[in-house]
């Protein structure tokens, strides 16, 4: 009787709950946990959740109790022929019978509901794996794409670098011959400078050995011929001082 009463559920579909305590059966062959029927039969006319039929009879709607009492299952029957039990016994068995029935076919029913939606969910993932594995074999080929890309521009950088590298020498090597020409011409610019220097008319030409007279240790000057100072003295003789010397104190 446990077993049996394991298998009893509430036939209304959103329910689906074990059925215990007290129960409404129906004419129809489906029975109610005792919330909904109460909810359901409530109104008039009563009309079944579970097939839709109409429930206007009087025993067609019973409210029972499914774990009576001993003294209840030795009086519910009392008194009635065996035909008469046998009959009663008989129906409740196929009450039983199709409950268990039903119940088959609404497990093969959900069962059949949850497979579909396997399947579905399998073609959706299997659809969804494809997917992505498109999307891995396309970023593994952006991948060996930006490799094959980043050699490249890493040879093109080791041969700027290179380039560079020679630049700089000939820079450096440039420089070198820059900076010693620039000294060369300093240390020209340095040794015109003193001729640069003295006033105009000063010194004009080379003066050859000998022309500066006897006072430079050279040659006397011919006869009759002035000195090194071509020029008559101002008084007493003596010679004029070179242009642009101090003219010499009288005692």
């Amino acid at each position: 009787m446990a077993l049996c009463e394991d298998l009893l559920l509430c036939n209304y579909r959103k329910c689906r709950a074990k059925l215990g305590g007290y129960a409404w059966v129906t004419a129809c062959s489906h029975v109610f946990c005792d919330p909904h029927g109460s909810g359901e039969f409530s109104r008039s006319p009563a009309i079944c959740p579970a097939c839709g039929s109409a429930l206007a009879g009087k025993l067609d709607i019973v409210r029972t109790e499914l774990s009576p009492s001993e003294e209840y299952k030795a009086m519910v029957l009392a008194g009635l022929r065996p035909e008469v039990v046998l009959d009663i016994s008989s129906r409740a068995l196929a009450f039983w019978s199709y409950q268990v029935q039903q119940e088959r076919l609404y497990q093969e029913y959900a069962f059949g509901q949850a497979e579909g939606r396997l399947r579905q969910a399998e073609r959706a993932c299997a659809q969804r794996l494809q997917g992505k594995e498109a999307e891995a074999a396309a970023l593994r080929s952006e991948v060996a794409a930006l490799k094959r890309l980043l050699e490249e521009y890493q040879g093109k950088f080791s041969a700027l670098s290179e380039r560079l590298l020679e630049r700089n020498r000939q820079y450096q090597r440039l420089q070198g011959l820059y900076d010693g020409l620039r000294l060369r011409n300093v240390a020209a610019a340095g040794r015109e400078l003193p001729a640069a220097g003295l006033p105009a008319g000063a010194v004009t030409v080379a003066t050859p050995p000998g022309a500066l007279g006897p006072l430079f240790g050279a040659s006397p000057p011919p006869a009759g011929g002035g000195g090194f100072f071509p020029f008559g003295s101002p008084g007493g003789g003596e010679p004029a001082p070179p242009p642009g010397c101090p003219a010499p104190r009288r005692r």
